[in-house]
């Protein structure tokens, strides 16, 4: 699907955005007739009020588009996609005198409210067009557009079509597309490079788990990503209700997420050197399953008493990041739609994220309100360190006693980083459960712009 804006000498149509405080004095500004329209229209400049103002040959003159008011447009964003969504065919350009971020939004935004999934049912391409304002970096909201439809269209294809296998391919084609070096290891060969919880949860499919490891450019600081990417999630033995089940196309969402991450990055061509890993696996049911009460050994050495088949996401991240930890990155992220206990704390539109290391932290938090990407941060509380510790292994993947879960499972994660000096985890929902503005129901990426905009600072680039 291609995400991209009007050539810049095309014929356009001008897009007022207009607060609901300003509309008198904007009126003054234009001709009779474009009030006496706008008040025959009943137009107020009521939030995503659009309203299209013809010359006198009946041709679009201008489209008024409510902007509301600030407390208003502080309850959603993305405004423009909703005039995206329903202008005609066309090209337009903002006409408004904007901040530069409301313009990058409003330009993201636009772009994506054009995304259509129709891999099973044919959908009808976006008709409008926008000329990206002069002053914002049209190249790189692009590419953050196109990052963000590969997270989207990998998160909405259902498992049948996007298994370990599939996801591999994906995976493949995105480092083909850029030039990375890649690495797969499938099936029992987990086991022989020291992998076993990657195995452990993905040996009852028959199809085969596999870690998925890329890594991109020659110099500069290291980063590496890893997503989980669970394609399906039965629950395992401790097998799901069948509400409980229903999403968990998306339980590779982490997975999706640091590809579409990757992409923006290599498409940028920043200056460090890139690594992705994606353990991919489907926790199904068979003889052949992990079962409660099973103790896995990591392969940090760790051993793991299992008291639910169901936190097996944390298993495979585990080992993906005691790999990634080996090399001691300069930063490394971990993203999955990891726990329900972080959408019972934040809901799905806020991406909670774990960070030790203040700067980091703040360079996090910087990014997501620079690239409307909302984070919140939640803390690795030392004090219930004791609630993954069973006693009869070194730690449990699901400690009783239902208190803080999206906590105690970023500590988990925790124990299996200890070299790398900048660490941080993130526990995305991947999902918009109602269409807002540019942000239809189904897939979504949480996160990736937001550590996008960070990395100038947490790698000094």
């Amino acid at each position: 699907m291609s995400m991209i804006f009007a050539k810049p000498n095309a014929a356009s149509i001008p897009l007022h955005l207009i607060a609901s405080g300003d509309l008198s004095e904007w009126l003054t500004d234009q001709p009779e007739h474009v009030a006496k329209w706008l008040d025959t229209m009943g137009f107020s400049a009521s939030l995503n009020e659009v309203c299209l103002v013809p010359d006198a040959q009946g041709a679009c003159l201008l489209v008024a588009i409510g902007y509301g008011t600030k407390p208003a447009r502080a309850r959603s964003r993305f405004h423009l996609g909703y005039a995206a969504k329903t202008l005609p065919a066309g090209t337009y350009h903002i006409e408004t005198k904007l901040k530069r971020k409301a313009l990058e939004e409003a330009a993201l935004g636009w772009l994506l409210a054009g995304y259509r999934f129709g891999r099973y049912r044919t959908q009808k391409p976006a008709k409008a067009k926008l000329k990206a304002p002069s002053s914002i970096d049209a190249k790189r909201i692009e590419i953050m557009a196109a990052g963000e439809v590969l997270t989207r269209d990998l998160i909405n294809t259902p498992a049948s079509d996007m298994g370990p296998e599939e996801l591999e391919h994906a995976f493949l084609a995105l480092a083909a597309n850029h030039g990375a070096e890649t690495k797969v290891t499938v099936g029992d060969d987990l086991l022989t490079h020291n992998l076993p919880m990657i195995h452990a949860v993905g040996r009852a499919s028959n199809r085969a788990p596999r870690l998925l490891d890329m890594k991109w450019g020659k110099a500069g600081p290291t980063l590496t990503l890893v997503g989980k990417g669970v394609c399906f999630d039965t629950g395992g033995l401790n097998i799901k209700p069948g509400g409980s089940m229903g999403l968990m196309k998306k339980d590779m969402g982490g997975a999706a997420t640091v590809m579409g991450l990757a992409h923006m990055i290599m498409s940028l061509k920043l200056p460090l050197r890139l690594r992705v890993l994606v353990p991919a696996v489907e926790n199904a049911i068979n003889g052949d399953a992990f079962r409660p009460q099973d103790i896995l050994t990591s392969r940090k050495g760790l051993t793991v008493e299992i008291n639910n088949t169901d936190a097996e996401g944390r298993l495979v991240l585990a080992d993906a990041l005691a790999l990634a930890d080996e090399e001691k990155p300069d930063c490394l992220i971990s993203m999955a739609t990891l726990t329900g206990a972080a959408r019972v704390a934040v809901g799905p539109d806020l991406a909670p994220y774990f960070c030790d290391n203040s700067k980091m932290a703040k360079a996090l938090k910087s990014g997501g309100k620079s690239s409307s990407d909302p984070l919140w941060q939640m803390p690795f509380w030392a004090p219930y360190e004791p609630m993954i510790e069973p006693g009869i292994a070194d730690l449990d993947n699901a400690p009783k006693g239902g208190f803080a879960g999206c906590i105690t499972a970023a500590l988990f994660l925790r124990r299996f980083v200890d070299q790398s000096p900048r660490y941080a985890h993130f526990d995305i929902y991947g999902w918009q459960p109602a269409a807002t503005p540019s942000r239809p129901k189904g897939g979504v990426g949480q996160g990736a712009r937001a550590i996008l905009s960070a990395l100038p600072k947490l790698l000094k680039l």
